[in-house]
């Protein structure tokens, strides 16, 4: 193995350093290259601008839409659980009134042994019916009474505490005097 004097490395590395330099200028841009790849890359910016509003609007109108879709999903979904609720609670209410009915009907037989049954009826019905004749007895000799004063005032006249009095013609009525004038002299 030999080894290689400084100078002979400092060679080397020059000559590696010139094939890179030559690459280098293979590969780089003159000024006209330079100018058509800015110029490229400007429209390619441009292009990718209008593209990403392009892209934001189509973004945001799908958005828009699937906004829309769900709340009509949403109000949907509302519905039919509010319907659902509606026909639970239907259903309980019903038979919640069904079980009252049958407890109810249950309770008046019990209170209809517990009291007497037929005859308790019977004798309520007979009250009632008393109690009616009696109002309707009330009612119809007020008017009876009145009827016949009406026929006959002269007989009723002074039972119902009136005056028969004569007016100046001859001709006699019945008074009754709503404030009775004061007795004087004797």
């Amino acid at each position: 193995m030999s080894e290689k004097d400084t100078f002979q490395i400092l060679a080397d590395e020059i000559t590696l350093i010139r094939g890179e330099i030559k690459q280098l200028q293979r590969s780089s841009l003159n000024k006209d290259e330079a100018k058509a790849l800015n110029q490229q890359l400007v429209q390619g910016v441009d292009s990718m601008a209008q593209t990403g509003q392009a892209v934001y609007e189509a973004i945001s109108e799908r958005m828009d839409l699937r906004l829309e879709k769900l709340a009509i999903e949403t109000i949907l979904a509302a519905k039919d659980a509010a319907s659902g609720a509606i026909a639970k609670n239907h259903a309980e209410t019903i038979t919640a009134a069904r079980d009252l009915s049958k407890a109810a009907g249950e309770a008046r037989r019990e209170a209809w042994r517990y009291f007497g049954g037929f005859w308790v009826w019977l004798a309520s019905v007979g009250a009632g019916g008393a109690v009616l004749g009696l109002l309707a007895a009330f009612l119809i000799m007020g008017r009876g009474d009145a009827r016949e004063f009406g026929q006959y005032p002269q007989v009723y006249c002074t039972i119902a505490g009136g005056q028969v009095v004569t007016n100046p013609e001859g001709r006699r009525f019945c008074a009754i005097w709503i404030d009775r004038p004061s007795q004087s002299g004797g």
